[in-house]
């Protein structure tokens, strides 16, 4: 990074100082104020963090305005067409992709620790019948520490990455074991001869009773949906992660506090919305309603899954899904449904409509993975879990660089105290 400097001036004072200024390799520079309490007195307020960068990473690169995604350095597009999750995964905890050999060796990793400790099972036991999968999914990674004690040294980078090996590994089977022990369906052991999206697959529809054969065209979806997750830069979870490492915490404390913080509706529930509300649109015929009430400014109701917070222009990740969803609803016969012909109708109209497209309220990937999901049947309460096992890649790659990055300290933001100066307490009796 190249040093150039900004002078701030308090104008109150007089008193100036000049600050670093950091230039990405690419996106917008940044202005260096960790010393600007010591050289001026003052803390800067970003509520949200909306203009503070809290890391320096080299994994994840987003432009929201021009619609680019890279892992890496590696367009969204091109993972997407070539590669699949646990390459992409490789390619984000180590920075490379892998050579054939290395590739092989970490499919086999992975495959050595997909079960989880016979121990473990009991947790599901003492979940309540109708425990949301998430809060199981909270529980159950945070007290993989409890049975893992052989890789929790954080300052050991072999203790790293066998911890980080054992959480990708592992995910898939409490995510399906969450859903199966609530329906009273018998908790399938992985089977290595299925890659990693068949084998959640089959843990969670299938039955020992009968033999289980994937849908390609199903596990393409969910190839998709899985590597469109995978990370996305410095969002709530994974800074959420990236604050609980910061003290230490062991890595699967960490990825347990990035789950609970994603099952937060405005954070990994988007799919769900969307189809709550297609759900209660129920027919075709009552879009044009909603949208009027979506285009009127007095009316707080939102259409789900349009536009983004990040992406001013077309999502991504909703170009490269948009055609699997497509072709997965055609595969399925599923098509000429209430619920999926108004997602065509409403998808119709903001790829069409002045309104949407002035404001570039495109579909985005939410749009499309809900009607994915769906489509395959996956109960709605499962929707964030499957955020959560995908993103679980970006966690653990984020945790690892996190560990290794000299310049990270405990995170402690500061805050604008707005309660009462100081005072003397007054004994009840005089109050």
């Amino acid at each position: 990074m190249s040093k150039n400097t900004v002078t701030i001036t308090d104008n109150r004072n007089g008193n100036k100082a000049d600050f670093d200024i950091l230039d990405p390799s690419i996106g917008s520079s940044t202005i260096d104020i960790r010393s600007l309490h010591s050289e001026l007195g003052l803390f800067t307020y970003d509520p949200g963090f909306q203009a503070t960068a809290s890391c320096k990473s080299d994994i994840t690169f987003i432009d929201g305005d021009k619609g680019i995604l890279l892992y890496r350095g590696y367009p969204i597009e091109q993972l997407a067409e070539h590669s699949n999750y646990l390459e992409t995964s490789y390619l984000l905890m180590y920075g490379e992709l892998p050579t054939q050999t290395e590739y092989q060796d970490f499919i086999s990793l992975i495959k050595k620790h997909t079960m989880v400790h016979e121990g473990v099972k009991q947790f599901f036991d003492g979940f309540h019948h109708d425990a949301h999968p998430m809060a199981i999914m909270v529980g159950v990674v945070g007290a993989l520490s409890a049975f893992y004690h052989d890789s929790l040294d954080i300052e050991d980078p072999r203790h790293r990455e066998i911890s980080a090996h054992r959480l990708l590994a592992k995910m898939p089977t409490i995510a399906a074991y969450s859903h199966r022990r609530a329906h009273g369906l018998p908790l399938l052991y992985p089977k290595n001869e299925f890659n990693f999206i068949e084998n959640f697959m089959y843990m969670m529809f299938g039955m020992p009773t009968e033999e289980y054969v994937p849908n390609p065209i199903a596990v393409h979806a969910m190839r998709l949906i899985f590597i469109l997750h995978a990370d996305h830069e410095q969002n709530a979870s994974t800074s959420t992660v990236r604050l609980a490492s910061s003290s230490g915490a062991n890595p699967f404390a960490c990825i347990s506090a990035g789950i609970a913080s994603l099952w937060g509706p405005a954070h990994g529930g988007a799919n769900e919305a969307v189809i709550n509300m297609l759900e209660e649109i129920n027919d075709p015929k009552e879009i044009p309603k909603y949208v009027e009430r979506a285009k009127d400014k007095n009316d707080s109701y939102r259409l789900m899954g349009f536009g983004h917070r990040i992406y001013k222009n077309y999502d991504p990740r909703a170009k490269i899904i948009r055609e699997a969803c497509i072709e997965l609803l055609d595969d399925l016969n599923i098509n000429n449904t209430p619920l999926f012909d108004a997602a065509r109708e409403l998808e119709r109209i903001a790829l069409e409509d002045d309104y949407f497209l002035e404001r570039n309220l495109y579909p985005n990937v939410d749009f499309y993975s809900g009607i994915i999901l769906k489509a395959l049947n996956m109960p709605l309460n499962m929707f964030t879990v499957i955020f959560a096992m995908a993103r679980t890649a970006g966690w653990i790659s984020q945790w690892m660089e996190m560990m290794e990055d000299t310049e990270q300290r405990i995170g402690r933001p500061r805050q604008i105290y707005t309660g009462a100066t100081t005072r003397d307490y007054v004994n009840r009796s005089q109050r």
